[in-house]
């Protein structure tokens, strides 16, 4: 339970602990801090605490000694109890207790890995006071919920440079993610170096992939920060890339090239040749000796194979084995790919169309389709990881995947049936973004998933999260992240100038539609430049949520005046004046940027549901609202939620809470 003091509901902890009390006082950071190390000695913690106190260094501007000790003593004392074992395993217990007093800290864990949660705990409660920097008295005990909290990275629609994954696995590891899932392959590129099959690179990857050696050190990499490498090998479908570099692995038709469109593809390997097995056999057991870890991910999604329908010799291997139809085909593939793996002592991991009653329990489903798919394997006794509330590029607000989760209360699943969910896995696909813009798209948002798949099914209070999530933020761009940075790149490069703050005032409106919508308005594909407005702006910017409490609050009490109401009303009558204030300034903007022309019907909708906001709170105040007024304003908000310039208004719907709340 939480503490009931009130310096427990200040602190900005993400994720919340499973238990944590406070207590009277604080100890002070000087100087003169110092981390002693007791127990096993574990060179992968020597290194996480060096980073940590690189990091403490900063955040407070004290210069400290680096390195720890190994004597017992220090300010900072922590103890662990295993030695890490050679491959960091999902059973790997990743507990630790923390105790804050006036005179010492004490971290205790039963591995490196709860060690280095530990830490990150430790640097999120540093906060100032009094011209200085302290750490509260606390005493933390704290464990996961789930044991698979992953993030999926697409690295094949565009390709990711190496500083650009580093730099989001420090980030999951500041919020205590523990799986970083690659996806490698797909119709798009083949982006991870084969020396068995060279012209996979060649042919298949437009000169864009990892190096074996870049894929070694990006693995120790993540593991010196308590997180594990899952590959995704994309098959049988989704596998242009690989047709492209091997047609004698087609099933009939050959793809003409690297498929530059998005979306589901027609090509897929033949799974009845056994030159296909023997490609995957030799193929599978270059790529284990890159990747130590226990899982590899197949994809095994969208495979609707036309040319398993229609090639004779396909439909009779199909009727010789008494295959009915596509499915019984990719489920006798996946038995096939399922047996190379655990002869090279792996486990698979598949999206839902895997999923098939004859496949052994050792084979996990990790489910896109949502809650329902998820619970029915677990009730056949299959193990899974839900990602289908976590998609990132439908550009929802953090609230609305933070309250997905993948055991819900109302779960109909038995306690032991629940045990089979791994956890969650939060998903980056990568159509519509690239090194200058995927950061924005996963942060800060995935520190409010991450709380979900680690703290108790009960920590659900979304204004909570909020709070705690703007200073999470910064955090997090300490660590080299620039998902705030890269919106003011953005619109330089619009603007073609530094002077952007009316611009900056403008943007603050908006964000950018679903990965659906952009795609069906736009028509994307693999050489589409992601340098327009909506490139720049951010999905649910903090004023999204700032706006929409706001109004909840001033409904409550139209008339009223406490400093709670004040300080709303405050906040709208700033927002509409200032983003309507910007309009004329930014359509001047538009007279020398062609690209950010394209925003002038919305920039003439932005000044409509400003004004229409602005009066909404004089007439809440005064009960004289037009009577024609609100019937036109609720016409305009109407039009504004029409699809345009691949953006939207996100403060449609507390705007029309507030016009209806006018009398």
């Amino acid at each position: 339970m939480w503490g009931q003091s009130a310096a427990a509901t200040e602190l900005a902890l993400m994720p919340v602990p499973a238990t944590m009390t406070t207590s009277g006082g604080a100890f002070p950071l000087t100087a003169n801090f110092t981390v002693g190390v007791t127990g096993v000695d574990s060179p992968r913690l020597d290194g996480a605490i060096s980073r940590a106190l690189c990091r403490l260094s900063n955040k407070t501007g004290l210069q400290l000694s680096r390195e720890p000790t190994h004597n017992g003593t220090g300010a900072l004392v922590i103890d662990v109890r295993s030695k890490d074992a050679p491959v960091q395993g999902i059973e790997e217990d990743e507990s630790y207790s923390l105790n804050v007093t006036p005179q010492s800290i004490h971290l205790q864990a039963a591995t490196s890995t709860g060690a280095m949660h530990g830490l990150e705990t430790l640097l999120q409660l540093v906060q100032p006071e009094k011209g200085g920097f302290i750490v509260p008295g606390v005493t933390i005990n704290d464990a996961p919920r789930f044991r698979w909290r992953g993030l999926m990275i697409d690295c094949s629609r565009h390709f990711e440079p190496i500083e650009v994954l580093e730099r989001n696995i420090d980030a999951m590891a500041a919020v205590k993610l523990n799986v970083f899932h690659w996806h490698l392959m797909d119709d798009q590129g083949v982006r991870v170096e084969s020396k068995r099959f060279p012209k996979l690179m060649q042919l298949g990857s437009d000169g864009k992939f990892y190096t074996q050696q870049q894929i070694r050190d990006l693995v120790a990499y993540a593991r010196a920060r308590g997180i594990r490498v899952v590959p995704e090998f994309e098959m049988p479908g989704h596998s242009s890339a690989w047709l492209v570099a091997y047609p004698e692995l087609n099933s009939g038709s050959e793809p003409p090239g690297i498929r530059r469109e998005f979306g589901i593809s027609a090509y897929a390997l033949d799974p009845t040749r056994e030159t296909t097995y023997r490609f995957l056999t030799r193929f599978l057991g270059e790529m284990v000796t890159l990747f130590p870890d226990q899982y590899v991910h197949i994809g095994g999604d969208e495979t609707p194979a036309p040319d398993w329908k229609k090639n004779p010799r396909i439909l009779a291997f199909m009727r010789t084995h008494h295959l009915e139809d596509n499915a019984a085909l990719q489920a006798y593939f996946n038995r096939r790919v399922l047996a190379i793996l655990t002869h090279l002592h792996r486990r698979m991991v598949g999206w839902d169309e895997i999923f098939n009653p004859g496949l052994p329990k050792t084979v996990v489903i990790q489910s896109w389709r949502g809650v329902a798919s998820l619970s029915k394997a677990a009730e056949q006794g299959y193990e899974g990881v839900l990602s289908a509330p976590y998609y990132l590029d439908g550009m929802q607000p953090a609230a609305r995947h933070y309250l997905a989760d993948p055991v819900p209360a109302d779960t109909t699943l038995s306690v032991e049936q629940q045990k089979l969910i791994l956890g969650g896995e939060i998903c980056m696909w990568g159509e519509h973004l690239n090194e200058r813009t995927i950061d924005s798209r996963i942060w800060p948002r995935s520190a409010a998933i991450a709380e979900r798949f680690w703290s108790s099914q009960s920590v659900r209070n979304v204004d909570d999260m909020y709070r705690r999530l703007e200073p999470i933020s910064l955090e997090l761009e300490s660590l080299g992240l620039k998902h705030l940075s890269s919106e003011g790149a953005g619109l330089r490069s619009l603007a073609g100038t530094e002077q952007i703050a009316p611009l900056r005032v403008f943007a603050s409106a908006f964000e950018p539609v679903s990965f659906g919508e952009r795609s069906s308005t736009q028509h994307t594909n693999q050489l589409t430049p992601l340098t327009g407005f909506v490139d720049a702006v951010r999905p649910d910017p903090p004023v999204r949520y700032q706006v929409e409490h706001a109004v909840a609050i001033l409904a409550q009490s139209p008339k009223g005046h406490s400093p709670e109401v004040d300080e709303a009303r405050a906040l709208l009558q700033q927002f509409f004046s200032s983003t309507g204030d910007s309009v004329p300034q930014v359509e001047a903007m538009m007279e020398s940027s062609p690209r950010l022309a394209e925003m002038r019907v919305r920039a003439d909708q932005l000044s409509q549901l400003a004004t229409i906001g602005n009066q909404a709170l004089k007439y809440l105040q005064q009960d004289n609202a037009p009577a024609d007024w609100k019937r036109a304003s609720l016409d305009t908000i109407a039009t504004a939620k029409k699809p345009g310039a691949l953006v939207r208004f996100h403060f449609l719907e507390p705007l029309t809470a507030l016009v209806n709340a006018t009398q």
